[in-house]
């Protein structure tokens, strides 16, 4: 992370043009610092220091770099320098790069890779988006069953330094078939004349190219791996995923759901980076949606016209009956979401799901109504406002809220479910989406208990 007084200096050795000081300090920083150093400068400014950085520095830096900056430096650094930056980037970064430029952009920085590059960077391209085929590396170091470990260190020494990590090597047979991955540290520790087949076990963890980016990160998090292995339909080795990829896709995972669990499509750009209209479209279906929704609280209102007409009392606890039922909803889909995201709950456990919820609604329902009926007990002692049955207003609410508690939390936590069933992604299932659904039902629970208790007396 840069310093307080970092940015003033960099900032002063640029205006003084002391580019010797300059690249020293940069080229001495972490590739992350210098990209942060970038989002605090302006075009010229982030020009000026991407070029005095060395070539085996520039392509990292500029990986940490968000899209819009990317963006930019691309249209205005010279070819030379555009090429030398994308012909260094790790093929995993480039792949992320290119997919998310424009066609014709994408295809002019293809055209400034070499032959070999162009073609790995195609091959990485052609995956559908949104799988472990677009993540992955094919920079890896992969050994024979038959070699020895002396075979295996002198491989790694003379191809080791431009894989991915060397923390993991690759067993292969003569078609590429992946047969086991192995821990240098097992390699390092097994006698020089031992073979890999000696210490192979035949057991491993892959992916596949085809699986999702949601998967890769519930198998890393399930083995505790740094690295695994990507796989193609025949079991060949096609190339790795590793820790750092994941912990950004499991990052953007958990934004895009924390997006649409707060009533909107999930951004494609940071906040900050998103154009005003692409803001505005991606809130306005969802707040279009549950604004009608919510329409339908003043019809549900307007069927009960009549009992409120008569019972004006009744309307004053609107605003309390449908906020306990829509809070105890998002809590409930928070937590059910999440479970389901973390494979604690599944699918098939709705019914246990489903009874924990009515259970626990039920009980929070009793503390809020009973709160409730000692709130209105209490004013009452004082003050006439709700009339000589303030004894059934009370029960009316207090038993109104329990209903609405219970039937919230429910509701919050099929949702999830039903969605998840539907091949529907559950996050969609948002907190504004279950607070209106229980707005609208709430109201006539309320209402309708309300009539039952009170006809004869205020109705």
């Amino acid at each position: 992370m840069i310093g307080k007084l970092a940015l003033p200096a960099i900032r002063e050795l640029i205006g003084s043009g002391d580019d010797k000081t300059l690249g020293e300090v940069v080229n001495r920083w972490h590739p992350a610092d210098v990209a942060e150093l970038a989002r605090h400068l302006d075009r010229r400014e982030q020009n000026h220091v991407l070029r005095l950085l060395e070539p085996a520095r520039a392509a990292p830096a500029f990986a940490y770099l968000d899209l819009d900056i990317q963006r930019r430096l691309l249209q205005s650094l010279p070819e030379s320098e555009t090429a030398s930056i994308i012909g260094a980037m790790s093929a995993d970064d480039r792949t992320t790069l290119l997919a998310k430029l424009p066609q014709s952009q994408s295809e002019r920085l293809l055209d400034l890779l070499s032959v070999e590059e162009r073609v790995i960077a195609r091959s990485l391209l052609e995956h559908a988006p949104g799988t472990v085929g677009r993540l992955m590396s094919p920079d890896y170091v992969d050994v024979r069953r038959e070699w020895t470990i002396a075979h295996v260190l002198d491989h790694v020494r003379e191809h080791g330094q431009d894989s991915e990590t060397l923390n993991v090597i690759y067993v292969v047979d003569e078609q590429n078939i992946l047969i086991d991955d192995l821990r240098i540290r097992e390699v390092l520790l097994a006698p020089l004349g031992a073979r890999v087949a000696d210490i192979v076990d035949d057991r491993f963890v892959s992916l596949k190219t085809t699986d999702d980016r949601k998967t890769a990160v519930e198998i890393f998090r399930k083995y505790d791996r740094v690295a695994l292995p990507v796989v193609d339909a025949q079991g060949r080795l096609a190339g790795i995923v590793t820790l750092d990829d994941v912990l950004d896709v499991a990052d953007r995972v958990a934004t895009e759901e924390i997006q649409k669990f707060g009533g909107l499509e999930a951004l494609d750009l940071a906040y900050m980076n998103t154009p005003l209209t692409v803001m505005v479209r991606k809130r306005a279906s969802w707040l279009v949606i549950l604004f009608v929704g919510e329409m339908l609280t003043a019809t549900a209102m307007g069927f009960f016209e009549g009992s409120i007409a008569r019972a004006v009392v009744l309307a004053l606890f609107v605003p309390l009956i449908i906020s306990s039922g829509g809070n105890a909803g998002s809590q409930a889909a928070t937590l059910i979401i999440r479970a389901l995201a973390l494979g604690e709950a599944r699918p098939r456990d709705w019914w246990l799901v489903l009874r924990r919820e009515f259970a626990s609604g039920l009980m929070l329902g009793l503390i809020l109504g009973s709160i409730g009926f000692l709130r209105i007990a209490l004013w009452s002692a004082v003050s006439t406002m709700y009339g000589p049955h303030w004894i059934l207003v009370a029960l009316s609410v207090s038993i109104s809220i329990t209903c609405v508690v219970v039937w919230g939390g429910i509701t919050g936590a099929m949702l999830p479910f039903l969605l998840r069933s539907l091949g529907f992604d559950p996050a969609t299932s948002s907190a504004p989406f279950v607070a209106t659904l229980v707005d609208v039902t709430g109201l006539v629970i309320y209402f309708s208990i309300s009539l039952f208790l009170l006809q004869g007396t205020l109705l």
